[in-house]
């Protein structure tokens, strides 16, 4: 995983994107950051965008559908 801080935000979190993106373009990726209570999605070519919140539950449960498919 990459880290990337973004200054500015608050609580600054820290947003990871997968180094198994095989996208010719780095910056088409999903990052993610998570904090105790929540993880944060969001899109890397527009970081300034929609997010999309989840608990933590929910997102171990997305990461199992995923790798299943």
């Amino acid at each position: 995983m990459i880290r990337k801080t973004s200054a500015g935000e608050s609580g600054e979190l820290v947003w990871f994107k997968s180094t198994y993106s095989d996208s010719s373009n780095p910056n088409d990726c999903v990052e993610v950051a998570t904090t105790h209570t929540a993880v944060h999605v969001r899109d890397s070519k527009n970081p300034k965008g929609p997010r999309l919140g989840l608990t933590p539950v929910a997102w171990a449960s997305f990461l199992t559908y995923a790798s299943e498919r």
